[in-house]
């Protein structure tokens, strides 16, 4: 079935005076059509509007788009048992993660027919070997990463990688390419790993990955870190612009020891809400940077 949202424009009045306009507001529908109260119903709701008097939906009009409250993932939920979601991109042999960076190169240390030289007959194992740089795949970024004092991967603290109660923040389709602090004030992200799907990750694999990808500002993490984000998370090349030298979205959350998750994929996959989030990498001393298996576990609805 094709995803329907609903655009419009929209004017409401306040019963103690004053009032509020919205321009090509968007909302995601069930089914062919929506009426006007159930649309004012919504923009109360998800505004937390209060003494609302009369509300009017002008120029609406129903447009074939993908929902950004990723319904598939909230029907999973209800199945009565947890789901998990598959965050991370694969990790093959000759893969670029980011330009100028050696790709992966895997390879056997023990194969299976050497291994018989070793072991009595019908029992073989193999042991593989990989050579990588440490920004291979979907990573976690530690402070040790940007900082010279930060900790690296052996100080990293379970409870800043593990179970974590998540959230998305979704922009594909954002006109700019600077993901600024505003999306996310309408959200509650203290406590939470925070994952800003931008849909780059359609791009994995290409050319078109590497030029003009989506990003934070440096006001979005500062509104992130004072907001009291537990780790923050991006499916694309990289959280900062790499436009120019500095990293300030690196700078700030690591210096707040906020983890960074970088080339994500999926998150589409997962509701805005209701599920919880793991990225553990390896407990590596003297590394500030690891691939991570990056998942989420969809929360059961009883």
């Amino acid at each position: 079935m094709t995803d329907r949202r609903v655009t419009f424009d929209f004017e409401v009045d306040f019963s103690n005076g004053g009032g509020i306009q919205g321009q090509d507001f968007r909302l995601d529908i069930e089914g062919e059509e929506i009426s006007d109260d159930a649309l004012a119903a919504a923009i109360i709701k998800d505004l937390r509007l209060l003494m609302v008097g009369e509300v009017r939906i002008l120029n609406k009009r129903i447009i074939e788009e993908r929902h950004k409250r990723a319904k598939h993932a909230t029907e999973r939920r209800e199945t009565g048992a947890d789901a998990f979601v598959d965050l991370s991109h694969s990790i093959v042999e000759g893969m670029i993660t980011y330009k100028g960076l050696p790709a992966p190169l895997i390879c056997d240390h023990l194969s299976f027919p050497d291994s018989h030289a070793h072991y009595a007959e019908g029992t073989e194992f193999q042991i593989g070997k990989i050579e990588m740089v440490a920004n291979t795949g979907t990573y976690i970024d530690t402070p040790a990463h940007r900082y010279r004092d930060g900790h690296d991967l052996e100080g990293l603290m379970l409870e800043k990688v593990s179970n974590l109660p998540g959230l998305v923040v979704r922009v594909p389709g954002a006109k700019d390419r600077a993901i600024d602090w505003q999306v996310f004030a309408a959200s509650e992200v203290s406590g939470r790993a925070v994952l800003v799907e931008t849909g780059w990750d359609r791009h994995w694999g290409s050319d078109r990955y590497f030029e003009g990808h989506p990003f934070l500002t440096e006001a979005a993490a500062v509104y992130l870190r004072d907001q009291g984000a537990t780790l923050v998370g991006i499916d694309s090349l990289n959280i900062d612009d790499t436009s120019g030298g500095t990293r300030p979205v690196h700078s700030v959350l690591l210096k707040a020891e906020i983890p960074i998750v970088e080339h994500m994929t999926n998150l589409a996959a997962l509701p805005v809400e209701g599920f919880r989030f793991f990225a553990a990498p390896p407990k590596v001393r003297g590394m500030g940077t690891f691939p991570v298996r990056a998942h989420a576990r969809l929360e059961a609805v009883s």
